[in-house]
C-alpha cells in the first residue's frame, strides 16, 4: 500500500519510515509542505499521514490544498496539539483521523489500516438524493432544487452521513464517531452548531425542511 508521509522532525520521520516499510508499505516521504502537495497531488496514495505542525506550509495547509485539488485519500494527522478545538480545525479541513504524539507504532499501523479499509468513493453510490437535495460524493458538490450549495468540509461530511442514513435516526454518538472521529463526548455543542449551520444552508429558503431533530434521540434527514 502506498502512503504519503509528511514529517519535518528527522528522528521521528526516520522512525516512522522504518515502522511503515517494515509493515510492507511503500512510502513517499517529505519534510516540508510544498513537497507534500507536489507528491500528494498525484492522487495515488491510499492514506495521507501528515504532521500537523510543520514550518511554513503545515499539515493543515497541505490538506486544504490537496482537498481543493480533488485528492480524496483519507488523511491522518499526527500532532502534539490534541485539544478539541485543534481536532475540529483539522477535521474541518478534511482530515479523517487524529493521532496524538507520542504514540505507539502499533496504534499508528492500526489507524492507517483502518483508514485504508474504507471503500473508495468509486465503489460506493456516487450521488445521494433526498427529495430535491443531491450530494455528489465524487465531485464534492451539493444541489438543492438545482441550486448549488457551498459547504465546508465538515459540513459536507455531516450531510453525507445523514444522507447515507436517510429516513433513519442518527444518534449523537454515531455522529461523533463517524463524522468527527471522536470516540468520546467532548461535552461541547459541536454537533448542534454544525447542524444549525447546515440547516441554514440546506433548508432555509427552500420551503420544506429535510433535516429533522428527533427529540431525545438524534437527527434524521427525510422527505416526509
Amino acid at each position: 500500500m502506498k502512503l504519503l508521509l509528511l514529517e519535518d522532525d528527522e528522528t521521528t520521520r526516520v522512525h516512522l519510515e522504518r515502522v511503515l516499510t517494515a509493515a510492507g508499505h511503500v512510502l513517499d516521504v517529505c519534510d516540508n509542505g510544498r513537497d507534500a502537495i507536489f507528491l500528494g497531488s498525484s492522487g495515488d496514495h491510499a492514506v495521507l499521514i501528515l504532521d500537523r505542525m510543520v514550518p511554513g506550509l503545515d499539515g493543515l495547509a497541505v490538506l486544504k490544498a490537496l482537498r481543493a485539488a480533488g485528492v480524496r485519500a483519507p488523511a491522518l494527522f499526527l500532532t502534539a496539539m490534541n485539544g478539541v478545538e485543534d481536532r475540529v480545525e483539522g477535521l474541518e479541513a478534511g482530515a479523517d483521523d487524529y493521532l496524538a504524539k507520542p504514540f505507539a507504532a502499533t496504534e499508528l499501523l492500526a489507524r492507517v489500516n483502518a483508514l485504508a479499509r474504507r471503500p473508495p468513493i468509486a465503489e460506493t453510490v456516487s450521488v445521494l438524493e433526498v427529495s430535491d437535495l443531491s450530494l455528489d460524493r465524487i465531485k464534492r458538490t451539493v444541489l438543492r432544487g438545482g441550486n448549488r450549495i457551498e459547504l465546508q468540509a465538515q459540513e459536507f461530511k455531516l450531510l453525507e452521513y445523514l444522507m447515507l442514513h436517510a429516513g433513519e435516526i442518527v444518534t449523537r454518538t454515531m455522529l461523533l464517531e463517524n463524522v468527527w472521529s471522536f470516540h468520546f463526548d467532548p461535552r461541547t455543542n459541536i454537533i448542534e452548531s454544525h447542524v444549525s449551520r447546515l440547516r441554514a444552508k440546506v433548508d432555509r429558503g427552500f420551503g420544506r425542511e429535510l433535516i429533522q431533530t428527533v427529540r431525545g434521540a438524534g437527527y434524521r434527514i427525510d422527505d416526509v
